[in-house]
């Protein structure tokens, strides 16, 4: 991961709709040690980005449910593989204007999208797959990344 210019951080921020701009977290990081959570502006849901030392890891939460209120989660590094690794980086969470869609960034490049509404999530490394959701009906046997996602959040 690279730190990004203050030019090319000014000019992805214009890219994304003003509608959701109370709905974006952000932290600085070193990859090995991150946690990040964003609340949806409009229903009970909530996305998480954890570094546990080990791993980076991208969790759509409902907080309606009982019990596990994990419904999804996406692999988005294996630490030890972090190109830069050393570099502080920047995870940004964003939602799109419906608070249906969340979004990582991380140094302004989409990582992962889960989209509460279609009940699945999307990420680069597109992993984990398992053949049913634990908690709800969420598509969960992929991942796999899709561009078009990220229109959701675009102006």
């Amino acid at each position: 991961m690279v730190e990004p210019s203050t030019r090319k951080r000014e000019e992805c921020l214009r890219r994304w709709s003003t509608d959701f701009v109370h709905a974006m977290n952000r932290i600085s990081f070193t990859p090995g040690n991150a946690f990040v959570s964003s609340d949806s502006p409009r229903f009970p849901y909530t996305v998480v980005f954890e570094d546990d030392g080990e791993t980076g890891y991208f969790y759509a939460i409902n907080r309606e449910l009982v019990g596990d209120q994990i419904v999804d989660a996406a692999h988005i590094y294996n630490v030890e593989s972090v190109a830069d690794g050393k570099k502080e980086s920047e995870a940004t969470i964003i939602w799109s204007s419906d608070g249906f869609k969340a979004a990582l960034l991380i140094n302004e490049y989409p990582h992962a999208v889960f989209d509460f509404k279609g009940k699945r999530g999307y990420c680069r490394t597109d992993f984990p797959n398992t053949a049913h959701s634990p908690n709800g009906d969420w598509i969960t046997d992929t991942h796999r990344w899709d561009d078009a996602v990220m229109a959701a959040f675009q102006v």
